[in-house]
């Protein structure tokens, strides 16, 4: 009968991912179930991590081999101590715990390719007098955080490439592409954009391609291996014709990260834009690409673009040399206090007009901005706010200013009496403050005939008659000031 029902080995996972990097921590524990009492020589628990080549080459009839070792780590903690006594374990259920902290220093990821792999894993060993060895292992998935540069690694990538065409066509192709940046996380999406110009007699079609290179080295010698990730191709571009094209390629989220810091295997990714040409070589422009672990992709920015392009840019890129023009940026807001204007020319205003009673309050502001005055409200009797001059009608039509026409001589209507101060309220005289503004009984109400022109006077131009003063017209509010202000 058997004396061990089981031997098992378990690990604590620090994320959703399971993954573990430098300077981490390994908590485990190991469990040893007896059917009865044993003697054990030892039991200890190994972490270590290697990274290991091998491939051969036949040449006639000699092969060779080529192999590489490499060891980053190894650290063995003993559960059951090893001496010279053996040690009595009862009957039953024993748990064992341990804790191995990772080194820190620049490891690579862990990788399993058809000639070589990275491998980190946990191996636990029950050792017993004249009795095999009882052992189990469990593999750590291991993420190196190891990326110099990483700032650098977000900027966008420009190239451009130009091809003459040759025999069987004329003319040439220029190929300008720009891609957002150069680090990406597993699951993030890479936004290209391309602008083709086919001045050439012959069409061609825009492909991209996202490609995994790998090469193993040992023995000062080589192997290289390919992969393609993904491809994509575009419409067809015809002769003599000019294509801006925009795509997105999402990187798979189980897409291990770039190895770039290991002696025998690196593990890196490029993206390939060309144009498929007929009876011809394909014009390419490639872009290194470096897969980062999801932790160590930045954030969304405030104020920042999503995309090759600044914040504030819109649409594709610009290829002229003149400045973009003025985006609109909607309708301006019904009321001047409810926020700033949208125009960045509206100027605004320091301090608000007055308002009286019966009449809305004007403001100033940028042509359309608000409604014209209506058709009583043109005349210059019925409203105490000065408004700006126009020889062309409202004020609000035009923001140019032209020279004043000749100003008609106002000559009141033949139905209007003329309109005499009345004697209790002499003119530069105080007097108390008058009810709510209403029309003297005594003066009719100013209604303009067809025959009357309006009021649209320019005061100032440079006509000799003197503007008439609205003291003469109403009784001011304010003492010592006959002239509406």
């Amino acid at each position: 009968m058997p004396s061990i029902q089981s031997f098992t080995m378990t690990y604590d996972a620090l994320n959703e991912e399971g993954t573990f990097s430098e300077g981490d921590t390994i908590t485990g524990k190991i469990t040893l179930v007896l059917f009865k009492a044993t003697t054990v020589e030892s039991l200890f628990v190994k972490a270590k991590g290697d990274a290991d080549v091998r491939w051969t080459k036949k040449s006639g009839d000699h092969t060779r081999t080529y192999s590489s070792h490499r060891r980053y780590f190894k650290l063995k903690q003993f559960l059951i101590p090893e001496n010279s006594q053996e040690t009595v374990v009862p009957r039953g259920t024993h748990v064992y715990n341990f804790v191995f902290n990772i080194p820190q220093g620049s490891m690579p990821s862990s990788f399993k390719g058809t000639h070589g792999k990275i491998v980190y894993k946990l191996e636990a060993k029950l050792s017993r007098s004249w009795k095999m060895d009882r052992t189990v292992e469990k593999d750590i998935r291991f993420v190196s955080k190891s990326f110099p540069n990483l700032p650098a690694l977000m900027s966008r990538q420009v190239g451009s490439k130009k091809k003459e065409m040759g025999l069987f066509s004329s003319g040439y192709v220029i190929m300008d592409v720009i891609v957002d940046k150069k680090a990406y996380a597993p699951g993030e999406t890479m936004v290209i954009v391309a602008k083709i110009n086919n001045s050439s007699s012959t069409e061609m079609t825009p492909k991209f391609r996202l490609g995994q290179d790998v090469v193993y080295r040992a023995n000062g010698s080589t192997k290289h291996e390919g992969n393609v990730i993904h491809k994509l191709a575009d419409q067809l571009i015809p002769s003599r014709t000019q294509k801006d094209i925009r795509c997105t390629v999402k990187i798979p989220g189980d897409l291990m990260p770039s190895i770039q810091n290991c002696e025998s295997i690196s593990v890196e990714y490029h993206l390939k834009v060309y144009l498929d040409i007929s009876f011809a070589f394909d014009p390419e422009i490639i872009f290194p690409l470096v897969i980062i672990p999801k932790d160590l992709a930045p954030g969304p920015q405030p104020h920042e673009a999503a995309g090759p392009y600044p914040a504030g840019a819109v649409g594709g890129p610009s290829y002229s040399d003149f400045p973009p023009s003025a985006v609109s940026m909607g309708p301006y807001p019904t009321s001047p206090h409810s926020g700033s204007y949208r125009n960045p020319r509206a100027q605004r205003n320091s301090t608000p007009p007055p308002v009286y009673p019966g009449n809305p309050p004007v403001y100033a502001g940028s042509p359309g901005m608000y409604p014209a005055h209506p058709t009583h409200m043109s005349g210059g009797y019925n409203n105490p706010v000065r408004q700006r001059p126009s020889p062309y009608g409202s004020p609000f039509s035009s923001p140019v200013l032209h020279p004043p026409p000749t100003a008609p001589a106002f000559q009141p209507s033949p139905s209007a009496p003329p309109f005499q101060p009345p004697p209790s309220a002499p003119q530069l005289h105080p007097f108390p403050p008058p009810p709510p503004f209403q029309t003297s009984p005594t003066a009719p109400t100013y209604n303009p005939l067809p025959s009357a022109p309006m009021m649209n006077t320019d005061f100032l131009s440079q006509s000799d008659e003197a503007p008439p003063a609205y003291s003469l017209l109403f009784p001011s509010s304010a003492p010592d000031e006959p002239d509406a202000k």
